[in-house]
This record gives structure tokens, C-alpha cells and sequence, in this order.
């Protein structure tokens, strides 16, 4: 009978994915793909970059897809229930830019500060270490001109970094922080589509963000 360790060396590391449609991209490319599908097994053909650059490369993967286009802080606890998790698994997450565009931006009150509070409580219930937390990037690539909010820009970029800074301030407790937003300043429109969301080479960049990182914990549990 083999060993326990050997056992688990045997089992697939499960990667989880949950909130909102940064993950939950496939409604908003032609191929139907999302960072989780590029994470665990890349398409080869369609980015011959990151050929040996995915999960299953290093060893066996698979998928647990819970992230929800339009998805909040609200929506947490629903996308954990029945979650049966195991050793061998690593939860990504995006959240924020649904709770700023309905309401957070303009927020002169304790509105981020329950939105941290929320997912604070989510984060320090979830079954699964580590968490790898990505922030709110800007589909303006900090260029005002773009601002599309209705909202000064002053008041938006403010209501966006203390989001932002919500985030890390969680990702440092839990897990580790993946910034997206700093990735994306350096892109272009041709990253988003439906002016917010991910195109699929915006899927790819998402991915590539998370993608170090995920390698480095399947190098550890090799």
C-alpha cells in the first residue's frame, strides 16, 4: 500500500476560483475561455508563449470554477457553499470592481471599510490556503480622458486605491496579493472589451499575473 505522502503526491492540486468576471471572463471572448481554464492547461496554439507554462505542466491539476460574472463581496458566501476542499489546493480571487461601480466610488463613509470587513470574515473562513487575492485594475490605463464612471476622477482613483489597498491589506494576511492593476497600467484598450471587462488577450494578462506564483506553490508541493 503506498504511503500517505506518496498518496498525495498522486493527487491533483485543485485550483479554485471565485468572485467576479475577471475570472469569470468567458462570456466576453469568442473562445469561451477564462484565466482558471489558461492556469491549469494553456492553449497552446492560441498563446505559444506560456507552452509548458501551466499547471498540468508540473504536475496534475484541475479546476474548481466558482467565480460569477457581476459577482461582489455579497456574493461569497454563496460561491463557497458545499465546498469541499483538500490539502492540495490554492484559491485565486478578484474582487472590487462590481462593489465600486455600485457604490463604492463614490463613497464619503464606511462603505469600503464594511466591503474589508465582508471579506475579511470570507477569507478567514475559506478552507483553502494559500489565497492569492487580485486587485481592481484601471480599464482606463490612468488616462482621465477615459473616465467613464460619471464620477470626478479625483473621487474615483480615490475610492479606487482605497479599495485597492483593502485588498493587499487582506492579501498580506492570508496569502499574497497579485497586481493586476499595476500590469494592466502598462497595457492597452485592447485589453478590455464591453469597456470593463477582460478581451481575451486582457484573459491572458490576467492570467499571466497569477500564473508566477501558482508555479512557484506547484514547485513547493513537488
Amino acid at each position: 500500500m503506498p504511503s500517505a505522502s506518496a498518496r498525495d503526491q498522486c493527487l491533483p492540486l485543485t485550483l479554485y476560483t471565485f468572485v467576479d468576471s475577471i475570472l469569470d471572463a468567458w462570456l466576453y471572448n469568442v473562445l469561451g475561455l477564462h484565466p482558471g481554464q489558461l492556469l491549469v492547461r494553456n492553449d497552446d496554439q492560441l498563446f505559444p508563449e506560456f507552452q509548458g507554462q501551466d499547471l498540468s505542466s508540473y504536475g496534475p491539476a484541475q479546476l474548481e470554477h466558482r467565480a460569477v460574472d457581476g459577482a461582489t463581496v455579497s456574493s461569497l458566501p454563496a460561491q463557497a457553499r458545499n465546498l469541499a476542499s483538500n490539502e492540495k489546493s490554492v484559491a485565486i480571487l478578484t474582487i472590487g470592481g462590481n462593489d465600486l461601480l455600485r457604490g463604492l466610488i463614490i463613497d464619503r463613509g464606511p462603505g469600503i471599510d464594511a466591503f474589508a470587513t465582508a471579506l475579511d470574515a470570507f477569507l478567514r473562513d475559506l478552507p483553502i490556503r494559500p489565497v492569492l487575492l487580485g486587485n481592481v485594475y484601471d480599464p482606463t490605463f490612468g488616462d482621465d480622458n477615459l473616465n467613464f464612471t460619471g464620477v470626478t476622477p479625483t473621487l474615483a482613483r480615490e475610492n479606487h486605491r482605497r479599495v485597492n489597498a483593502a485588498i493587499a491589506e487582506l492579501a498580506n494576511r492570508y496569502g499574497a496579493l497579485v497586481d493586476l492593476h499595476a500590469h494592466f497600467l502598462n497595457g492597452d484598450p485592447t485589453w478590455c472589451t464591453h469597456i470593463i471587462e477582460p478581451s481575451l488577450r486582457g484573459t491572458s494578462e490576467v492570467r499571466r499575473c497569477f500564473l508566477p506564483r501558482l508555479l512557484a506553490i506547484m514547485d513547493g508541493l513537488g
